[in-house]
């Protein structure tokens, strides 16, 4: 009778896929980890410059006015 809940099933599948999953290797772990540090690390510094750049537009364009 369980064995015909869904919920059973269900999770049975979850067991049965978790098996099947292949983990990085220590190697891969620590070049993906590295990769994307580097690429947040990036992304951050873009944006950080974009957003002096505006900062510094505004002061000009608000100043202008006075």
């Amino acid at each position: 009778m369980l064995k015909d809940n869904k919920i059973i099933k269900f999770y049975e599948q979850v067991k049965q896929e978790a098996y099947k999953v292949v983990w990085p290797n220590k190697k891969e772990l620590i070049t993906s980890t590295s990769i994307i540090v580097v690429a947040v690390l990036i992304c951050s510094v873009i944006c950080m410059i974009l957003d002096y750049g505006i900062h510094g537009l505004v002061r000009i364009l608000l100043n202008i006015g006075k």
